[in-house]
């Protein structure tokens, strides 16, 4: 069944600021450390970067440095289709809290759709380690 709902946040709290987390998810070169999901490497080549990952080389394209925490970045797949994935890093009580927002893809089920899901959770929970080790 083709998941057609409302998009799906995951998240976690990193007990760092907002402006440590921020500095380490902004910077590509850091992407092969959490993102398995996007990343066993990154390689910067005329001024873009690009990722291997399990789809084959990506570019990934962040939003221009900002102060309020928005770490969006788009991931062009080799066969040029393009995905847009909204990231905040936002305070937190206990520090920082990373939001992945996950927007259903027309054609891909709902069980895809969980899969990725469990994949972002698992990148957060490594960033999370990371950050905090």
């Amino acid at each position: 069944m083709e998941n057609t709902g409302a998009s799906r946040h995951v998240s976690v709290v990193i007990n760092r600021s907002v402006a440590d987390v921020y500095e380490f998810v902004v910077d590509p070169r850091n992407l092969s450390e959490w993102a398995s999901g996007l990343s066993s490497s990154t390689t910067l080549i005329d001024g873009r970067w690009f990722a291997d990952s399990p789809m084959g080389q990506v570019e990934v394209s962040f939003a221009p440095r900002n102060e309020f925490g928005v770490l969006d970045h788009d991931v062009t797949l080799p066969s040029g289709e393009v995905f847009a994935n909204p990231v905040r890093v936002i305070s937190h009580r206990d520090g920082a809290e990373v939001i992945f927002t996950m927007q259903p893809q027309q054609g891909v089920a709902a069980e895809a759709f969980d899969a990725d899901a469990a994949t972002v959770a698992s990148d957060l929970a490594t960033l999370k380690a990371l950050l905090e080790a």
